[in-house]
This record gives C-alpha cells, sequence and structure tokens, in this order.
C-alpha cells in the first residue's frame, strides 16, 4: 500500500505550521460522565452510575479547529453559541486550545449544542443531548457570513463542518463556498442529510460511508472508480473522499482514484476521528500537498485517533511516531 515517506512527512508538517484556516460550521460541548456501576435503581430498571470524574471538551466544528491548531495551525472558529454556561465554556476550551474565537456569534434564547455522555468503566450508557436543530434565522446568517467574508481574506483554506444543528443553512454555505472560490483557496465540506447536495463547487467534499447512503438512497461502492466518478459529478465537487470507517478512505479526483485501505490496529473510540480527517486534508491542501497526500496522511492520523478515548487531536510527533512504526 502506497504510503508517505517519513521526509515527505516532515515537509508536510513544516508547510502546516502558520497555516490560516477559517472552520465555519456547528460547536458542540461534549460533557463526560464516568463512574461505576454498582446495583440496578430500585425506582426503575436501569443502572446507577457512581459517578466518579467530569470532563468537559470541545467538539463538533469545535474539534476540527482543535485538531488544526495541534499541527501548528491557525484556526478561526465561526459559529454560534447560546448565552448560556455551556456557551461560555464553549468559548473557553476553544481558547485553551489556542482556537481563535472572535468570530463566534452568540445567540440570546438559543441554546449551546450540548452533548452529556455518562460512561460505566469506557462503555456508554446513556446520551442527553441538549440542542436546537433549526436553521438560525437570517439576522445570525448575516452576522455568521458578515465574519466569513473578513476573515477569508486572509485565510489559506475554509472548512464547512456539519452537524445539522442550524448553523450551515444555504445561505451560508453558499456564501463560504463562494468566498473560497473569489480568493482562490481550498474549500473542504464535510456535511450532514439536510443540506447534502448544497456543497457543489467544494474542492473536496468528504461524507462517510453512510451519509453517502442515506442521501443517494442506493448502495455505497467505493471500490468501483466508475461509480465514485459518477457520484463525484453528481455532487459537483472536485474531490470526493469517502471515509469507510474501518476500511479506510476512497477518493476520487480529476487526477484519478485511489483507495487506502485503514492502518487502525486497534479501536478504542471512533468519535472524533471524522473531524481529525478533515482537519488533515484541509491543511495538507492549504500547504501545497496533493489531494493523494491528503488522504494519505488523514488515514494515518484516523488510525492514531480511534486509539484514544473520546474526542481527541493528533500531533505532529504522533504522526512521525506512526509512521514510523506502522
Amino acid at each position: 500500500m502506497e504510503r508517505l515517506t517519513s521526509s515527505r512527512l516532515d515537509v508536510l508538517l513544516e508547510e502546516m505550521r502558520g497555516i490560516r484556516a477559517l472552520v465555519v460550521g456547528d460547536l458542540i460541548l461534549d460533557r463526560y460522565l464516568s463512574g461505576e456501576v454498582e446495583r440496578v435503581s430500585p425506582e426503575a430498571p436501569v443502572p446507577v452510575v457512581r459517578v466518579q470524574s467530569s470532563r468537559a471538551s470541545v467538539g463538533g466544528s469545535g474539534n476540527v479547529a482543535a485538531n488544526i491548531t495541534a499541527l501548528g495551525g491557525i484556526a478561526h472558529a465561526v459559529g454560534c453559541v447560546g448565552d448560556d454556561e455551556a456557551g461560555r465554556a464553549l468559548a473557553d476550551g476553544l481558547e485553551d486550545l489556542g482556537v481563535l474565537t472572535g468570530a463566534l456569534v452568540t445567540v440570546p434564547g438559543r441554546p449551546t449544542t450540548e452533548k452529556t455522555r455518562v460512561l460505566s468503566l469506557q462503555q456508554q450508557i446513556v446520551r442527553f443531548d441538549r440542542e436546537q436543530e433549526d436553521d438560525v434565522s437570517t439576522e445570525i446568517e448575516d452576522r455568521l457570513i458578515s465574519q466569513v467574508e473578513w476573515l477569508s481574506d486572509s485565510a489559506d483554506v475554509v472548512i464547512l463542518e456539519d452537524y445539522n444543528k442550524g448553523v450551515l443553512t444555504p445561505r451560508v454555505i453558499n456564501a463560504v463556498l463562494a468566498a473560497a472560490a473569489e480568493r482562490g483557496i481550498p474549500s473542504v465540506a464535510d456535511p450532514k442529510r439536510r443540506n447534502f447536495f448544497g456543497y457543489r463547487g467544494a474542492t473536496v467534499f468528504k461524507p462517510n460511508r453512510k451519509e453517502v447512503a442515506d442521501a443517494l438512497g442506493a448502495f455505497v461502492h467505493p471500490d468501483d472508480a466508475e461509480w465514485m466518478q459518477e457520484t463525484r459529478t453528481r455532487l459537483g465537487c472536485e474531490h470526493l473522499l469517502l471515509t469507510l470507517g474501518g476500511d479506510g478512505i476512497s477518493m476520487k479526483g480529476p487526477d484519478g482514484f485511489v483507495r487506502i485501505p485503514a492502518l487502525a490496529r486497534s479501536v478504542y473510540d471512533v468519535s472524533g476521528a471524522g473531524d481529525t480527517v478533515t482537519a488533515i486534508v484541509a491543511l495538507v491542501l492549504a500547504a501545497g500537498g496533493t489531494a493523494t497526500e491528503a488522504a494519505l496522511l488523514a488515514n494515518e492520523a484516523a488510525a492514531i485517533e480511534v486509539g484514544k478515548a473520546g474526542v481527541a487531536t493528533v500531533s505532529g510527533a504522533e504522526l512521525r511516531k506512526h509512521l514510523h512504526d506502522s
């Protein structure tokens, strides 16, 4: 299987440093409550978790931005938070990770998207979601678009990270893609079902297998170059990059077809792996790498990320070690 050489990896990692990425999308605060289950509740047939620790982390488009900064890039987060404790925690978490938060839009009356997971022995028992999925108002769209138009002047790449939480409306999507095209910089789109066909013109369109199957209402054939080309044409993107979980990555672009098997030797937690792939692809393209190099390095990074608990980032040192040890 084709792999990046150590010397090429070093070049790309060096070129990634200082890349300015504009990350537009749905910000999420991930909370984790961990403890032990010792008994079943007398009130209902459910386990009682004795909570021993709790933590919060940045998820959604914020995790993409965190992966950018972990590799030496500069990430501006554009998205919405509520005027609530979760919104303040999310903004603080982004700043702690080195993500620039000046473009966050606070929306009174709209809760910050928050996912709380309860775990015992690292197994998830239940998840509670607090969110509002309706599209943001025209006024909020205007504010988001204004931030995009202002920040894209100094950006090297734009990322659209969609979790169907109402930030990436058709109007915002069009504005982001238009800004990237006008400035001649790459755009990387990670879609969800609601606006799946709204990313025409993206440099890289990066859905997973299930998202493609749901959107097309048909079986996915990631090993078939002709099927990949037909789907790429239908979606109107330059490069179609499918993430296939334990089966790796499939990509079709104007220069050919690439099928990359997964590298993970052990999978601990797949949460956030797609965010890592998105960040790597964006950085490699902005650094002057090819789409194939972006897919190869993203596959390496995904293999590292799934070996970690929860949503996590990947560093340059980890990439070097993984390439050396694999």
